[in-house]
């Protein structure tokens, strides 16, 4: 494939370049500094910015996010590529804006983000330490607990809606209760701290909460091994063009794959964390989930046929 004209859809997209030895290094669009500074590699399909660290597996994802129409369809038939995203907002059903769900925490909830704690407190902080959650993460996740009421000897961790408001929260035993966790009396169709998700950068979608917690701030637990086309969180993500690592628990597999495929089909790029030989992520050390995330699998429509077929 002519390298060509690919720099020369690039070039209407990012303007002109230079080559420098192996690099092509054009302005980057994203941090907009006043030299060329984003290096693209034509040849291994890769990208990086030495200035912000805007970096990328696929170039399309440059094309796709600052091309317009035409350079857009331009690269699609240059690389056999299907641009979904040129009408993906018709993929989905036109319904009015759903309002975010407005969730009340327990009125016995303590936060452990506090400076000063009860003597209560030393329970769900040893639970919590002993899972290798630490300080700034408590601050961060906005963690708390309840020490009595209906969700007693119970770890208390609030998602936050874009209003600022309280849209869910997970409550998890630390006292060996039967059942581990309770959830409220409201519908898991939410984006869990959506307030505080940054859709322009790389998102990784885990199970649960803790599990969340180990991969990073930019992470989103989707409560559950399924995500359906019609949730919240992938029509945010198809909207925003966002790059997903799907960090899945491995006896999900199959509905991992499904996931996949579903975003795939609307031409995100997405990434597969290989979790083995762990049951989920939450037992991961943080550097160890780093290196995870570092090797995985960029997805496309062939490897992901093979992965497929190599589960059945």
């Amino acid at each position: 494939m002519s390298e060509g004209k690919k720099l020369k859809i690039l070039s209407e997209v990012l303007g002109d370049y230079y080559r420098s030895s192996t690099e092509i290094l054009f302005y980057c669009p994203k941090c907009e500094h006043h030299k060329k500074k984003l290096s693209i590699n034509v040849e291994k399909n890769v990208f990086k910015c030495w200035v912000c660290d805007y970096s990328g597996r696929s170039i399309y994802r440059l094309i796709r996010r600052y091309g317009t129409y035409q350079t857009r369809a331009e690269w699609s038939k240059l690389t056999s590529q299907v641009d979904v995203k040129l009408f993906s907002e018709k993929l989905f059903d036109i319904e009015e804006k759903r309002p975010d769900q407005i969730v009340k925490l327990p009125k016995e909830f303590a936060s452990l983000a506090n400076k000063k704690l009860p003597a209560t407190s030393t329970y769900p902080l040893n639970y919590l330490f002993s899972r290798g959650v630490t300080k700034s993460d408590i601050i961060r996740w906005k963690i708390g607990y309840c020490s009595g009421g209906e969700y007693e000897s119970r770890i208390i961790i609030p998602s936050f809606g874009m209003t600022g408001d309280c849209n869910y929260f997970t409550a998890r035993s630390y006292s060996n209760d039967w059942k581990k966790y309770m959830n409220p009396p409201a519908h898991r169709d939410i984006i869990f701290n959506h307030l505080y998700l940054d859709f322009d950068e790389d998102l990784i979608i885990t199970e649960g909460i803790f599990d969340a917690i180990v991969a990073g701030p930019n992470s989103a637990p989707i409560l559950g091994s399924t995500l359906r086309e019609n949730s919240r969180l992938f029509q945010e993500i198809v909207k925003n063009d966002t790059p997903v690592y799907i960090a899945l628990d491995p006896d999900a597999e199959k509905k991992a794959m499904r996931l996949i495929n579903d975003l795939l089909k609307y031409g995100v790029e997405i990434y597969k964390v290989d979790i083995s030989p762990y049951s989920d992520v939450g037992e991961m050390s943080k550097k160890e989930f780093v290196l995870r995330k570092q090797n995985a699998t960029l997805m496309n429509t062939t490897n992901y046929l093979l992965k497929a077929l190599a589960g059945i």
